[in-house]
């Protein structure tokens, strides 16, 4: 799945929607927002809360995994960690767990 799908699905979990120019904003406000979790710590931090999406630390696997416990798609997400990043791992499972989730929706 490439990036801007995710992005899709995780905003969509999240009630946010996408103008023509490519911003989000919440549905029902029209305040455009700065949105990108996969590049913001800030944005995923509060897309894994917003969705109840429990992150895990398992350095010793050389992965970030994430935990999706509530709904139709629980289930486990993880990201290897590349370059010894390891934020960037977690942000990218969280928004691939909120992908999931959003796939759920209708």
């Amino acid at each position: 799945m490439t990036d801007k799908e995710l992005l899709e699905l995780a905003a969509k979990a999240v009630g946010y929607e996408k103008d023509v120019d490519g911003c989000y904003f919440e549905s029902g406000f029209p305040t455009m927002i700065s949105w990108n979790p996969l590049t913001d710590d800030g944005d995923a931090l509060r897309l894994a809360v917003k969705l109840d999406i429990v992150i895990w630390e398992c350095s010793q696997y050389n992965c970030a995994l994430t935990e999706i416990r509530y709904g139709k798609n629980q289930g486990e997400v993880t990201e290897p960690i590349q370059d010894e990043d390891r934020y960037a791992a977690t942000r990218r499972a969280i928004v691939r767990a909120a992908a999931e989730i959003g796939k759920g929706m209708k």
